[in-house]
């Protein structure tokens, strides 16, 4: 065979894959020119040089052709190059008519750029996982539902996102603090959606929901073998998933002293070392964190670092409790409401006494509460309304109020008769047994409760 026949040379080189071809004994023929752009090596370099001599040089790291005048038979295998590509070199040998190997034709595909796009969907993978997995901590705040509640327009948490949205345009360090359920999470999104950084990724972990070795695992990431149990690949951790965007750390105090440690390098020099790694990671996130600890007083029992309390008590925001914010209450129960009416197809609306008793109640578990209270009335009520005595027996009677001495005496009247109202209720049901076991008339009843409701 002519190998430099200019017809056969033309073939060859209109091949989008490259093509090398060795004789019986291992000895470079030809190339073709797609073989030389994949390489970056050419056809001088290569023909009539040895297929050993080239692993041995380092100008290929294995040989297809050896392999295959080895075995005599077609097979495929992975090939570095010393310009860091990776290749997928298929060697299938030539037969003469007495079986002998004559010629070994290798074909040569790129498959760097197929790798990256490989890499690229297992991050993508990893960053689905992760945030599923992250949202599952999560579950049960409907944090998300909040965001267009008019609430935000009221004057205790109108103030809240009014700081909220100026602090968003930096990335000034921000420790949102409060009790569990205020909606924490919430605040840390809204930040996001309004910084510079809102297109990119919002990833939030919980700190008090995890062992201290996957808390690290999940934030820093791992390298394969780390640990036992280490997937087989290593995996990238939450801080490098959401390079460019914004990290959510609550419940930070939790966080074990040794992890603050590495937290605190992230913060200053914006780089990490992974679980088993040696190659320090560069990243470009935003952190935000919360907390329901009083973390001064952590630092002062030695329970967290204060270096890391002061790099992350830039701008503290605290959000105050839902009993610290009567006026909100009603409007949120009404947001939530028409939210799960629309949810579960029903059409559902307050009754005075529950709309009343629900105002009254101290929320120990805040909004978070509240939301899931709402939904559960929606999906349980069988009337029309909800009424007093659908309310969980915690709910019924009314928290005991502090200070009620200082108020003027007819409103304190007025607060008693609500209560004997309420309990009366509660105990028959209907507003005509409830009337008649108070010494009041039908009339006199509805019509005090009307007054209530307009005032």
């Amino acid at each position: 065979m002519d190998f430099n026949d200019p017809s056969f040379r033309e073939l060859l080189d209109a091949l989008h894959d490259g093509v090398y071809i060795t004789d019986a004994d291992g000895i470079t023929l030809k190339v073709n020119g797609a073989y030389e752009r994949l390489t970056g090596l050419r056809s001088e370099d290569v023909v009539g040089q040895h297929m050993q001599a080239l692993v041995e040089q380092g100008v290929i790291s294995q040989s297809v052709s050896l392999r295959v005048l080895k075995e005599g038979r077609a097979l495929s295998l992975m090939q570095s190059v010393s310009q860091g590509k990776r290749l997928l070199v298929s060697g299938t040998p030539i037969l003469d008519a007495a079986g002998h190997v004559r010629y070994v034709v290798s074909t040569v595909r790129d498959m760097t750029e197929l790798l990256r796009i490989k890499h690229e969907r297992d991050e993508l993978q990893q960053l689905k996982q992760l945030r599923n997995s992250t949202a599952k901590l999560h579950a049960g705040q409907r944090d998300d539902l909040l965001d267009a509640s008019p609430v935000a327009k009221l004057p205790a948490s109108g103030r809240l996102f009014a700081q909220a949205r100026q602090v968003a345009a930096s990335d000034v360090k921000v420790l949102l603090q409060g009790e569990t359920g205020v909606g924490k999470t919430l605040i840390a999104q809204y930040i996001h959606k309004r910084s510079p950084r809102a297109a990119q990724p919002f990833l939030a972990l919980n700190c008090g929901a995890l062992p201290e070795n996957l808390i690290e695992a999940e934030l820093f990431g791992y390298v394969a073998g780390a640990f036992t149990g280490a997937g087989s690949k290593g995996k990238r951790g939450l801080l490098e998933l959401a390079h460019h965007g914004t990290v959510f750390l609550d419940e930070i105090g939790d966080l074990p002293l040794a992890l603050q440690v590495k937290l605190l390098k992230v913060i200053e020099e914006s780089r990490f070392i992974p679980v088993g790694g040696l190659e320090l990671k560069e990243v470009d996130v935003r952190i935000i964190t919360a907390t329901h600890h009083d973390l001064r007083q952590m630092v002062a029992d030695g329970r967290f670092r204060a270096d890391l309390y002061y790099r992350l008590n830039v701008v503290p925001i605290h959000i105050p409790a839902l009993r610290e914010r009567p006026d909100e209450i009603q409007p949120l129960l009404d947001f939530y409401l028409a939210e799960f009416n629309g949810r579960y197809g029903r059409a559902l609306t307050w009754e005075l006494e529950a709309l009343d008793a629900l105002t009254d109640y101290a929320w120990p578990g805040n909004i978070r509460e509240l939301i899931n209270l709402v939904e559960r009335l929606v999906v349980t009520c069988v009337g029309e309304a909800v009424e007093l005595f659908d309310l969980p027996e915690e709910m019924r009677a009314p928290a005991a109020e502090a200070g009620n001495e200082n108020l003027p005496l007819r409103k304190q009247v007025e607060q008693l008769e609500r209560r004997l109202i309420r309990k009366a209720l509660v105990q028959h049901k209907t507003t005509r047994e409830a009337a008649k076991a108070l010494g009041l008339s039908q009339a006199t009843l509805v019509q005090k409760m009307k007054r209530w409701e307009q005032g």
